[in-house]
């Protein structure tokens, strides 16, 4: 499913316009960047929870010229399901 496709069957589901839809989505979508970009987490109950954590600067090689080069640290955004969305899919 891709967002085009998302926003037409959130549109259906709540009877709204798929202008209306996307514009929901985005919102959403908006506020959990903004809530990750300051470190909270994110808990969608049933769904999942939202986090990020920070990924410690380490060594690696191209793999082309087996040159070896620093790799900088940096934070990775994780999503962990939660057991509504665990029971869905099984």
């Amino acid at each position: 499913m891709n967002k085009s496709e998302l926003v037409q069957l959130m549109a259906d589901g709540a009877g709204i316009t798929q202008r209306e839809a996307e514009a929901a989505l985005k919102s959403a979508l908006d506020g959990i960047k903004k809530s990750l970009k300051r470190k909270k987490k994110v808990t969608l109950v049933g769904f999942g929870t939202f986090s990020v954590t920070r990924r410690k600067a380490r060594k690696g090689r191209n793999p082309q010229t087996g040159e070896a080069l620093k790799i900088a640290a940096r934070n990775i955004p994780k999503f962990a399901p939660g057991s509504g969305l665990k029971d869905a899919v099984n």
